[in-house]
């Protein structure tokens, strides 16, 4: 079985759709990311691997393979962990594919499986809206993607209340548009000395 789960690459200003496909099959073990990946989707294996860890999942001794298509658009950046991860628990039987079939997701994995921003949410937002799909991204940018409009959008803030969202024994709420804080420190140059 080959489970498939929807994401973007970014060119530009512009979202691109990406198949994410993850195949469990039987041979040496081995986890393997095709489709002109580079260093921070290749190191996604092992955020994956330690995010379903910590939740108590151990990735099955298989052989595992992660095509993403299409095979030759380059693609950059750490949010293709969560649909990595998600095509996995879907191979792997834990998540229902046809609720899941209705999203597209963006997400960095920490190791402890909590979800961390990324950047392009907004547009990845939109681009989800375009092919009338729903939005997985981390819970700090859920009011980011909600300015996109009418689309669903699930935020959570790691991955094991994603699990219990779509296994139905956890609601996540629709975020609500929000701004970025701008509130901060800023630095003064009363405080440069030596100069």
């Amino acid at each position: 079985m080959v489970a498939h789960v929807g994401t973007v690459a970014f060119q530009g200003i512009d979202a691109l759709a990406v198949d994410v496909q993850v195949q469990l099959a039987s041979g040496l073990l081995a986890f393997t990311v095709v489709g002109l990946p580079d260093k921070a989707v290749a190191e996604s294996r092992e955020r994956v691997r330690g995010a379903l860890g910590a939740i108590g999942l151990a990735l099955p001794p298989k052989r595992i393979t992660v095509n993403l298509a299409p095979a030759d658009m380059p693609k950059e950046g750490s949010h293709y962990d969560l649909p990595i991860a998600l095509g996995l628990l879907l191979a792997m039987d834990v998540l229902p594919v046809d609720e899941l079939a209705e999203y597209n997701a963006v997400g960095e994995l920490s190791l402890d499986g909590a979800l961390t921003p990324v950047a392009g949410v907004l547009p990845a937002a939109m681009a989800a809206q375009a092919q009338g799909r729903g939005l997985i991204c981390p819970a700090e940018q859920g009011g980011e993607a909600a300015w996109a409009g009418e689309l669903r959008v699930l935020a959570p803030s790691n991955l094991l209340a994603l699990i219990n969202h779509f296994k139905g024994s956890q609601v996540l709420p629709q975020p609500q548009p929000e701004l970025a804080d701008e509130r901060g420190v800023l630095l003064d140059l009363v405080d440069i000395k030596g100069q």
